[in-house]
């Protein structure tokens, strides 16, 4: 028994080393650099004992994944764009919006290539995204849909669903445009005054379109 617990706090211990060296290799180098070989020489375990605690590279792709997510549901709290909308009114809930917009377009910023990673990570051909990594995605929709509930009032809950999603889109668009080196990169202050303009502007626009 003593050795068979101390055989599963190896592997965890191992599994724990692979994903903070998937994740240090990701914010160097991108996606393209996560090869099994390299991270054997830098954990100093053998290739094979890899796939003795996770069964490929793609556990460990959506594990680092997860993380990035958590620190951007963190930078989101820290921010104060987690909390609630202040007074229930819709200038709050706008607020709001702005808020949980522009502590997304900082933390991509900050953190560009894990943040990369996760919209460029597809899933091989008839393997579907774990249910668990569903969920943590969803939770921070969750984030975007509290000040909906405001602006939305009478709205179903797949509705103010749907516009978290085509509200996260638009914001998304931006922030990837302007801090594509490919493009022409947009200094910082303007992407957030141009962030701030279109949130604000589709805020707005839903308040307008909820009182008719």
């Amino acid at each position: 028994m003593v050795s068979e617990t101390k055989a599963v706090a190896r592997r965890r211990k191992l599994r724990d080393a692979l994903v903070v060296a998937a994740e240090r290799t990701i914010e160097s180098e991108g996606l393209r650099g996560l090869k099994a070989r390299e991270l054997a020489t830098k954990v100093g375990c053998a290739v094979g004992a890899i796939y003795n605690v996770v069964t490929d590279l793609e556990e460990l792709i959506y594990a680092v994944n997860a993380r990035t997510l958590a620190s951007l549901e963190a930078a989101v709290r820290d921010s104060g764009a987690g909390g609630g909308v202040e007074a229930d009114s819709h200038d709050g809930a706008i607020k709001q919006l702005v808020r949980l917009a522009l502590a997304y377009m900082d933390f991509a910023a900050a953190h560009g290539p894990r943040w990369r990673a996760i919209f460029q990570h597809q899933p091989p051909a008839g393997r579907e995204t774990p249910d668990w990594y569903i969920a943590d995605q969803m939770r921070l929709f969750s984030y975007v849909e509290q000040p909906l509930r405001v602006l939305l009032p009478e709205a179903t809950g797949e509705r103010r669903a749907t516009v978290a999603r085509s509200l996260f889109s638009a914001v998304h668009g931006m922030v990837v445009l302007g801090l594509e080196e490919k493009l022409q990169l947009i200094p910082l202050p303007v992407l957030r005054e141009q962030v701030t303009l279109i949130v604000e502007a589709i805020g707005n626009g839903l308040v307008a379109d909820s009182r008719k």
